[in-house]
């Protein structure tokens, strides 16, 4: 019989439901009853957006985000080489730019690092 775990956002009162066969042990469940509660405070924050514009943006923005993390525990790198071109296109990176960004970064590490950001940084180097 499938289990079923329901979220409810307390500012909307949105409710999302997951059913399924749920692994036993008990981090697991932890991880689907926390992500079900994530989505729903996500899709609760979207719908409540009142500009018809700005609402659809972010449905898609975020299905682009979700499509990647999907790729991404898939480990299908092309499909996330593809979803982040897709991005940045969007947001009027050319793919020329793109080229010259990726080779900053390759020449960069070939160097020895540089002005890496922190989040770069690996955490041997601090």
């Amino acid at each position: 019989m499938p289990e079923q775990y329901a979220a409810t956002d307390k500012r909307t009162g949105l409710e999302v439901a997951v059913t399924g066969e749920f692994p036993p042990h008990h981090d697991d469940r932890i991880r689907i009853a926390r992500t079900t509660t994530l989505f729903t405070r996500l899709m609760s924050t979207i719908l409540a957006t009142e500009n018809e514009t700005e609402r659809r943006e972010r449905f898609h923005a975020i299905e682009t985000q979700l499509e990647m993390a999907e790729a991404l525990i898939r480990q299908d790198i092309p499909e996330v080489q593809r979803l982040m071109r897709t991005t940045l296109e969007k947001m009027g990176i050319t793919p020329e730019q793109m080229d010259e960004m990726a080779k900053k970064i390759l020449d960069q590490l070939r160097d020895g690092g540089g002005d890496f950001p922190d989040f770069l940084s690996s955490p041997e180097e601090d």
